[in-house]
C-alpha cells in the first residue's frame, strides 16, 4: 500500500472507533510494522490531523474531524473520472453539467488524465429546443412527489393521455424511462422519454406516498428482472 493511501486508511479508521487503537492493531490491518505506524501518526500528527494518544496506549481521532474534499487515491479518482464521462451517456443535461463542474474541481487539485477516454455515445441529450422532455424537470416532480400529465405514443404510435405518480428515473444505454404509477392503468408502467410529447406539472401532488410507491416498484422490478421480464412497458 502506498503511503498517502496508508495514511488515509489510518484517518478512517480511527475516525470509525469510538476507544483508542493501539499501533500493533493498526500494523495488523493495515499488513505493516508498528514502527511504520509510528512514522505514519507522527506525519498525520505534523499535518495537524487532531490525533491524539502515544506509543503502548493507543491513539484516537478527536471527535468533529472531518476528512479534506476529494480526498482519494490515485484509483478513486479514475472511477471518479470514468464514472463523470459516462453521465454523457445518461442523456440528462442538468447531470452532464453537475458532472463537468465535479470533474472541473478535480482537476484543481490533481493532475488530469488523459489516458482515460469514454466514448459519448449513448441516450440524446434532453435539449428543450428540440422538444425534449427535461429529465431534471422529472427528477424535480418525484423530489417534490407532484403529478404530472403526459401526452404519450406507444410502440404502435399510438396517442394516450396519462396522469402519472413519477417515481423513478431508469437510465438505459440507447434511452431513458420513467417508471412512475400509472393513474388511468392502475399500475406501474415504464415510459419512454423520447415518446413523451407533451408533459405538464399538475398542481396535485401526491405527497408522502413516493417512497411507499417506489418500494413497491423496486420490489416489483427486482421480481420481474430476476425472472427475465419486466414491468410492463408503454
Amino acid at each position: 500500500m502506498r503511503n498517502s493511501s496508508r495514511l488515509f486508511e489510518i484517518i478512517q479508521i480511527l475516525r470509525g472507533s469510538a476507544k483508542p487503537i493501539t499501533a500493533q492493531t493498526l500494523a495488523q490491518k493495515l499488513e505493516v510494522s508498528p514502527r511504520t505506524i509510528y512514522r505514519d501518526i507522527a506525519a498525520l500528527q505534523a499535518m495537524r490531523t487532531p490525533i491524539e494518544g502515544e506509543a503502548g496506549i493507543g491513539y484516537i481521532m478527536r471527535a468533529g474531524y472531518d476528512l479534506p474534499p476529494l480526498n482519494f487515491d490515485s484509483e478513486e479518482i479514475e472511477a471518479l473520472r470514468v464514472g463523470l464521462s459516462m453521465l454523457w451517456r445518461s442523456g440528462d443535461t442538468s447531470l452532464v453539467e453537475a458532472g463537468k463542474r465535479v470533474r472541473d474541481k478535480i482537476d484543481v487539485l490533481h493532475v488530469p488524465a488523459d489516458w482515460i477516454h469514454v466514448a459519448p455515445w449513448g441516450a440524446p441529450l434532453d435539449v428543450a429546443a428540440q422538444g425534449c422532455v427535461s429529465v431534471a424537470d422529472l427528477r424535480c416532480a418525484m423530489r417534490e412527489e407532484r403529478k404530472l400529465r403526459l401526452i404519450y405514443y406507444d410502440a404502435d404510435g399510438k396517442e394516450s393521455l396519462r396522469q402519472v405518480r413519477p417515481l423513478a428515473m431508469i437510465y438505459h444505454l440507447e434511452c431513458n424511462m420513467l417508471a412512475a404509477w400509472c393513474e388511468l392503468r392502475v399500475g406501474f408502467r415504464h415510459f419512454r422519454l423520447d415518446r413523451i410529447i407533451e408533459c405538464d406539472f399538475l398542481e396535485e401532488r401526491f405527497t408522502g406516498q413516493g417512497q411507499t410507491l417506489r418500494s413497491l416498484w423496486n420490489e416489483g422490478y427486482q421480481i420481474e428482472n430476476d425472472a427475465g421480464r419486466q414491468i410492463v412497458n408503454e
